[in-house]
């Protein structure tokens, strides 16, 4: 009998959270007091949901590095109601250039981190299977699941992005199910990031500060993939998506979001009004997670759901 979250490992969580149809949000900490307020805006809802980093995080923002993270994630872990990853490890970054992936795996993994990403989608089919494969012996080794993308979740490339309905219309950079197939089967990767209308928010430029656009999600490409791969699927860009998408994406194969955009606004907006008012940032964090786990992503209470 299982009475606590503690007991299970992330794998397990999520593979739960995939039979029983849970979201598992997991937000991006771009500024090391975000942790907190994070944390206990899990805690007070009693939602399970991930703490992550991703490289923008600490080369963009104000998050320092993985070692800071962790650190100041250490401080507020309850196991209960989070575990923490590490986000987007790219091969071949948003501006183009080569990634010592290696060294950032290895960094988090030594670092105890609960799960990471390697992100080769911005290399051909075959050596992203590769990478992947690389990435998942390094973390299996140490008990670490993996999570991967395939396809382009767009948003984060230099300049401006085509229009978003000739995005989705086309469906320009959508995952192909007959890769994901292929990609999962061969990888033996434990999560996937696709791409099925969902974007980045910038992260340069004056475009950081904007709204992001709504997005949507095309549910019956989807649903395709979520069959033909049987693991959870990741929605990278989770901010600014249509409510309606959202509900009907997790009830079609998304077991975890990402957060970023939304809170890390919600931090810099804070300190706009109030200049170095870190506290008064915090709230303004936590109260936009909470409103996502409450109002938008309806899931209240399941750290209880979950075991």
């Amino acid at each position: 009998m299982i009475n606590s979250l503690k007991d299970l490992s992330i794998v397990q969580i999520m593979l739960r959270a995939k039979e029983n149809k849970i979201v598992v949000p997991a937000f991006n900490i771009a500024y090391l007091p975000m942790a907190e307020p994070v944390a206990m805006a899990l805690i007070r809802t009693r939602a399970f949901g991930i703490v992550e980093v991703a490289r923008p995080d600490y080369e963009k923002f104000g998050a320092k590095s993985l070692e800071a993270v962790a650190a100041e994630y250490r401080k507020y872990e309850d196991r209960d109601f989070m575990r923490l990853h590490e986000d987007h490890t790219p091969v071949i970054d948003e501006e183009g250039r080569k990634v010592d992936w290696k060294s950032l795996i290895r960094k988090a993994l030594k670092l105890n981190f609960d799960s990471v990403m390697i992100d080769g989608s911005r290399l051909s089919l075959e050596e992203n299977i590769e990478v992947t494969k690389e990435v998942v012996k390094m973390a299996h080794i140490n008990g670490v699941p993996v999570e991967a993308e395939l396809g382009a979740v767009l948003g984060h490339e230099k300049g401006p992005i085509p229009p978003y309905e000739e995005l989705f219309k086309s469906g320009k950079g959508f995952t192909d199910p007959d890769e994901a197939r292929r990609f999962v089967k061969e990888t033996g990767v434990d999560w996937l990031s696709v791409a099925v209308g969902n974007i980045h928010g910038a992260i340069s430029g004056a475009a950081k500060d904007q709204k992001k656009l709504e997005a949507r999600l095309n549910i019956e490409h989807l649903h395709k993939l979520a069959e033909l791969t049987d693991i959870p699927l990741v929605l990278h860009g989770g901010s600014g998506v249509n409510q309606q998408s959202v509900l009907a994406g997790i009830q079609n194969g998304i077991c975890k979001i990402n957060v970023g955009t939304e809170i890390r606004q919600a931090y810099e907006n804070a300190l706009k009004e109030k200049p170095g008012d870190i506290k008064f940032a915090q709230d303004a964090v936590q109260e936009k997670t909470i409103f996502l786990i409450t109002e938008y992503y309806r899931i209240v209470h399941s750290a209880d759901s979950l075991l």
